[in-house]
């Protein structure tokens, strides 16, 4: 396998995009789902019976749909949303449950077409901002997708999901020492949870710090399971070339990979909101 197919299979197999609900003004924070396998369950089936009896609830199809995706549930979550957005067509929030629903069932072209009209110009949702860059990351357009990052990190600064986001995507453009970069700030962030830290373990070891890898997985894994996930990326490196033709691909990169500079923001003849454009994304600091 060569270096950059390497390197993309690993992020395809082992990192997580992550796309994040913003709870302000929607459906309450006593919405959120739990993190315990056995209390989502209850919490999801409790829904679903809410749910059968009020379909066009909004807030409990919401709630429904946002747990049905917690549990990896994604077509029936998409199923839910949409059968929501029938019902309020212009509804923002249900909208854009719509479109995050669609781009984790990998339904990504539908997700594309969705998620713009789940916010406007003059009032961007920096959820919805970083639920476009995984859809355009997924679809290869990877400086689009950086583009969204730094416009949702404008809105709200060092947020960890969408941190984490940019440095995924930094890895995908084969740019591993800025991807270190952004995912320790990533998971120096309060809110940062297991999903950041096992992405910033994951350029680590792509990096050839597999010490240093292993080190961060065991925040939250046994030594025995971190050690595991380390070695399986380890093995995938031994099928290849050496790391050093992988990294070779940064060095000619890096004068250009300043996180102050987007290359191009339009995808699709679409034209972005002037408060949107690259002059004014800044960087998340």
């Amino acid at each position: 396998m060569a270096p950059a197919a390497l390197l993309i299979a690993a992020l395809c197999l082992a990192g997580c995009h992550n796309i994040s609900d913003d709870i302000t003004g929607s459906i309450g924070q006593d919405s959120v789902p739990p993190n315990s396998p056995a209390q989502l369950q209850r919490y999801t089936e409790d829904l679903g019976q809410r749910y059968d009896a009020q379909p066009y609830d909004k807030h409990t199809a919401m709630a429904y749909a946002r747990a049905l995706r917690a549990s990896g549930r994604y077509d029936q979550a998409v199923a839910v949303a949409q059968r929501l957005a029938a019902k309020y067509p212009k509804d923002m929030q249900v909208l854009g449950a719509y479109g995050k629903a669609l781009a984790e069932d990998g339904r990504l072209r539908e997700a594309e077409t969705i998620l713009p009209e789940a916010h406007t110009p003059d009032q961007p949702n920096w959820s919805i901002l970083s639920a476009q860059g995984v859809v355009e990351d997924q679809l290869g357009d990877h400086d689009q997708a950086q583009a969204y990052y730094r416009a949702a990190l404008k809105i709200a600064p060092n947020q960890p999901e969408v941190l984490s986001n940019l440095g995924l995507s930094y890895a995908l453009s084969r740019q591993l020492p800025l991807a270190e970069e952004t995912m320790r700030l990533a998971a120096a962030q309060p809110g940062a949870d297991t999903r950041v830290r096992q992405n910033l373990a994951l350029v680590l070891a792509l990096e050839g710090k597999f010490d240093a890898a292993q080190g961060v997985a065991q925040e939250d894994l046994s030594p025995v399971d971190a050690a595991e996930n380390v070695a399986s990326i380890k093995e995938m490196i031994a099928q290849s070339d050496t790391w050093n033709q992988i990294r070779s691909y940064d060095k000619p990169k890096l004068a250009a990979a300043a996180p102050h500079r987007v290359r191009h923001y339009a995808r699709l003849n679409k034209t972005p909101p002037e408060d949107l454009r690259p002059t004014q994304v800044g960087a998340a600091d």
